[in-house]
């Protein structure tokens, strides 16, 4: 599951038990990544800390279609399945999703969507040759300057946490071999998703 050593659920106590009773709550079992966090509990809170804050001032649909692009940039399984997962159960559905991932000509997304995924990679891959002509594409898109700032950061956010997670060597959760085998597989671009138990 994780290249250093966890804490699983049945042995959590303190500030590790709490942070797996939180996502217990949420998702329904205490997921890979949340197991990666358990030697440093503290570094998890500062990082929900951070993403609520950047996912308040973007709609959904923006906040999924932005993550997808960084990870899928990233190479990072875990993160393009979680966020691509998102998008096909209360944006898209999962052929829509699938068509996204592979940047298929017919995917229905708007051209302000497409320029704002293209901005997010950039970000990722050479975000120190963006230039002013970079912003001003988002610009003439209709986007606004606290928007701008506000899909680098989603962007930079996920740097962090994906390149963590992979650091680690934690794969995505077995659970994933049950969305749609087509959506499944273009969602994985990098580590395998796990093993069932």
């Amino acid at each position: 599951m994780a290249f250093i050593r966890t804490i699983p659920p049945s042995d959590a106590e303190g500030p590790v038990r709490d942070m797996y009773d939180d996502v217990q709550g949420r998702f329904g079992f205490v997921p890979n990544w949340a197991q990666a966090f358990s030697l440093r509990p503290g570094v998890m809170q500062g990082w929900a800390a951070l993403l609520t804050s950047i996912q308040s001032n973007l709609p959904v649909r923006t906040y999924e279609l932005a993550t997808l692009a960084a990870a899928r940039a990233l190479r990072s399984s875990y993160c393009s399945l979680a966020h691509g997962s998102v998008l096909a159960n209360n944006v898209f559905d999962a052929p829509t999703v699938t068509a996204i991932m592979k940047d298929a000509p017919g995917a229905p997304l708007e051209a302000r969507e497409r320029a704002m995924m293209a901005f997010v990679e950039q970000v990722v891959r050479d975000a120190d040759r963006i230039g002013a002509a970079d912003v001003e594409r988002l610009r003439a898109q209709g986007y606004r300057d606290e928007e701008i700032f506000d899909v680098a950061a989603t962007a930079a956010a996920r740097c962090f946490f994906s390149k963590l997670l992979d650091a680690l060597g934690v794969q995505p959760d077995s659970r994933f071999h049950d969305l749609d085998p087509a959506l499944r597989e273009a969602l994985t671009v990098g580590r395998p998703v796990a093993d069932r138990s």
